[in-house]
């Protein structure tokens, strides 16, 4: 995903369809349809996309970036064969829709995580926030969830269940907490500063209100384990997880340096490009999708 990704975070609820697929390319002279790679995106201009067809090119691979206008529309077109591969969501994301629509959608590589990030205007460290003051997280569901989990790596609070992705304010333990915590609408966060001691702000809203995203004083590890379902990652349907042409796309896409220069900058540099082991991200995968059917009933 590029930095409009971190909306995945909001969009667990099944979201409406906005618009169809975008003009799809035709096959060079001397191909076929069928030689040709379709890759769902939504945000098929941003720079990395133009940078991997090049960089596929280059290794003899066709591939077609298809467009979409929401985040509802590439898994149901990968899982009905009009696309081969995906790549646009994190696990969390993936999960609700294997779920929800009883499917099998694998993930066969990694490209980025989006750090969640911690803000304020009073304190520059977290360790200088002194205990019993507030801090602000988005009120909606899954940014309320990866906010808290934030919060408790930071050791400013200690949720019951150890943190997943269906925690709320009340799984915090205040007894073991060092601040309180109120919810607020994801867009209220920022205007929050001045009154708390500091707040969880979306990607979205950072450079809309005036801070940096170097101005977080805590944020997302890509190497904690909290942070795994939030990886961005390609899908492909479960019986081509194993497929050698898609698996050497996904390591162009890790390797080649002017794909990962484009993922960065499409970001505004919030982008952390990440390899993580396909084994780990399909554990991740399943404990996510067992809780998100637990939590579904």
């Amino acid at each position: 995903m590029s930095r409009t990704s971190t909306k995945i975070l909001g969009a667990l609820a099944a979201l409406p369809l906005i618009a169809g697929l975008a003009a799809c390319a035709t096959p060079a002279a001397g191909e076929t349809a069928d030689d040709v790679v379709k890759i769902g995106v939504v945000g098929k201009g941003d720079p990395q996309w133009a940078a991997f067809e090049e960089a596929a090119a280059d290794e003899g691979i066709q591939i077609e970036i298809v467009d979409f206008a929401d985040y509802a529309q590439p898994n149901p077109a990968l899982t009905e064969g009009e696309l081969d591969l995906n790549q646009f969501q994190h696990i969390v994301y993936l999960a609700d829709y294997n779920v929800s629509a009883g499917e099998d959608l694998a993930p066969i590589g990694s490209t980025a995580i989006y750090p969640l990030g911690l803000y304020s205007l009073k304190y520059d460290s977290v360790k200088d926030i002194p205990a019993g003051e507030t801090v602000a997280v988005p009120n909606d569901a899954s940014n309320q969830a990866r906010a808290l989990l934030v919060l408790q790596s930071a050791g400013l609070i200690e949720l019951k269940s150890g943190g997943t992705i269906f925690s709320d304010l009340a799984d915090i333990d205040e007894a073991k907490s060092k601040v309180e915590v109120t919810a607020l609408e994801a867009s209220l966060t920022p205007t929050s500063l001045p009154d708390v001691a500091a707040a969880i702000i979306n990607n979205d809203f950072v450079e809309d209100t005036g801070l940096t995203f170097d101005d977080a004083i805590a944020k997302d590890d890509p190497s904690d384990p909290n942070a795994l379902p939030y990886v961005n990652i390609f899908a492909a349907r479960a019986e081509d997880k194993d497929n050698e042409t898609y698996l050497k796309l996904v390591d162009i896409f890790q390797t080649d340096p002017d794909v990962q220069r484009a993922l960065v900058d499409a970001s505004g540099g919030t982008g952390v490009p990440i390899v993580t082991p396909v084994k780990d991200l399909e554990d991740s995968l399943a404990k996510v999708e067992a809780d998100t059917k637990s939590a579904k009933g």
